[in-house]
């Protein structure tokens, strides 16, 4: 199969998966910037410079880069659209705009029946305010889209909250406030490739952020079945059949899911793991080609 990576050129994964891929499949770099679209009388298609996406067998969506509003309406009308054409894409795009948005991905884990810390969102200094005084004036404060814990802060003192909260409201953000979870310094990563489940201990003694890209340390770690019973929930909730279930085992035992990433790395996974992390990946991307084929009777 030709199967198109949207990603860095440069990356790790796509190195991985290009390894993996070996002379069976056609590992293609596919960049965000290159997109273009051509609509016509007789035809529509996709293209990335020279790659005509309309022609793959699948594409892996392994990031979303920050842009303007247009033209990140513009990709994900392009995902879109491409899917709509036959070619398979992974994760959907659905699912990335669902999982991006921590707001809607929130609470759609939340309709799922899944346990997620107590959220406010809103967009004003007063309405934040409230919303500390309600989660016990001790809130984690997260981007509404963001990944790697990046621009993720924890408040509890009452002064850097009140500033906090009128500094986002004078840029326009949207303010997105969690109750801080207590928890022993260590959360669960499971890896979620439609049936196959692998899972990942990320342990921090020295910050609150158990992402590795933050410092923590990945322990090899064996999910039982209530582990892998709520990611997989978590992963169907938001329509990803590759997914990084976040679940935060808080003090009391009481397992949080935190998060779900459409757009999971490997790299810390394939450290504890027996398993060939990018293998597995292009297992799953190719049967799901297939089934793609055999429903459009192609």
């Amino acid at each position: 199969m030709e199967i198109g990576v949207l990603g860095s050129p440069t990356s790790w994964y796509l190195r991985d998966l290009t390894r993996a891929a070996g002379d069976r499949h056609r590992v293609l770099p596919v960049s965000f910037r290159d997109l273009a679209a051509l609509v016509d009388r007789a035809d529509a298609s996709f293209s990335a410079g020279p790659i005509q996406l309309n022609r793959l067998d699948a594409l892996i969506v392994r990031t979303m880069p920050p842009g303007s509003l247009e033209q990140v309406v513009f990709r994900m009308d392009v995902l879109n659209r491409l899917e709509a054409s036959g070619v398979t894409v992974v994760n959907p795009p659905r699912a990335v705009e669902a999982a991006v948005d921590k707001y809607l991905a929130t609470a759609r884990l939340q309709a799922a029946g899944l346990v997620v810390p107590r959220t406010r969102v809103c967009q004003t200094a007063h309405d934040a305010w409230n919303a500390f005084q309600d989660l016990n004036r001790d809130v984690v404060i997260k981007p509404l889209f963001g990944s790697e814990g990046r621009g993720i802060t924890r408040v509890s003192d009452e002064a850097l909250a009140d500033r906090a909260f009128r500094t986002l409201e004078q840029l326009g953000a949207v303010i997105y406030l969690q109750e801080f979870i207590p928890h022993e310094g260590c959360d669960l990563r499971l890896f979620v490739a439609g049936e196959r489940i692998l899972g990942m201990r990320r342990c921090n003694p020295h910050d609150w952020r158990t992402n590795v890209s933050r410092g923590a340390t990945p322990e090899r770690f064996t999910p039982d079945n209530q582990l892998v019973d709520l990611a997989r929930r978590a992963a169907t909730a938001l329509g990803a059949p590759l997914a990084g279930v976040d679940i935060l085992p808080g003090s009391d035992g009481t397992l949080y899911v935190i998060e779900v990433n459409a757009v999971p790395g490997w790299q810390a996974l394939s450290t504890v793991s027996d398993v060939d992390v990018a293998a597995m990946v292009l297992d799953l991307v190719v049967r799901l080609a297939t089934a793609n084929r055999a429903q459009h009777g192609n």
